[in-house]
């Protein structure tokens, strides 16, 4: 391409779907109705929700990962998921109006049409088992999806106790965790964020491995205008 492709990162978070796409070649742009100081690309504060489609129009994808809250198991679990809001058909309107590559990312159990599974055992990098849905519209490859390993524990009871290197194993990277600061942001490849940030992020992989995919299809589309 003659530009360096753009990408905006709605509800982006700390970067991690940021960063992966940074990585695979796109100039980004983030939103977020929250500050986001530890954000490392371009960043506005507003209602990801309230943008002009005229702004979203200005870039060549949108990525979205509106609140996964109500989705988790654990709203499904608790019975609690009506605390916090389902975005995913209002997100999922506003990017169709913008005529862009578009990805929607969510937990599973989401309402996301015909998505694909990204999970850490599918990039070698990462030790982590982080299932992620991804609703696109453009080709995406999905890697060979490799038995989980196990995942070093805290938890006295399990009989793997004591026998993994948190530094070595995959770890688990929600809630309270079971590993150290250090050990989370290796395994997820990400050295800016805080515990908390991590808890809600996705591997930078996931997301430029889906940017390479637009990549190769926006330079085909340019091709065959050629």
């Amino acid at each position: 391409m003659k530009r360096k492709p753009k990408l905006l990162d709605l509800f982006c978070g700390a970067g991690g779907a940021g960063k992966g796409y940074h990585d695979a070649g796109f100039s980004v742009v983030g939103v977020d109705i929250e500050p986001q100081p530890n954000f490392p690309f371009e960043f506005i504060q507003s209602d990801a929700l309230a943008l002009d489609p005229s702004f979203l129009r200005g870039f060549d994808v949108v990525h979205a990962s509106p609140p996964c809250q109500a989705y988790s198991v654990l709203a499904k679990r608790t019975g609690c998921g009506h605390r916090w809001p389902k975005l995913v058909a209002q997100v999922r309107e506003q990017l169709a109006q913008c005529g862009k590559l578009t990805v929607i990312e969510n937990v599973p159990g989401s309402p996301l049409i015909d998505p694909i599974v990204l999970c850490g055992t599918m990039f070698p990098e990462l030790r982590v088992v982080r299932h992620r849905l991804f609703e696109v519209n453009f080709p995406v490859a999905v890697p060979p999806h490799r038995k989980h390993p196990l995942v070093h524990t805290l938890d006295k009871r399990k009989p793997h106790y004591g026998k993994t290197d948190d530094m070595v194993a995959y770890v688990s990277i929600t809630g309270g965790g079971n590993c150290s600061i250090r050990a989370a942001r290796d395994a997820m490849k990400i050295d800016w964020m805080t515990k908390n940030e991590m808890n809600q992020s996705i591997p930078p992989a996931y997301a430029r491995h889906i940017g390479k995919a637009a990549l190769r299809h926006l330079r085909r589309k340019q091709w065959q205008k050629a």
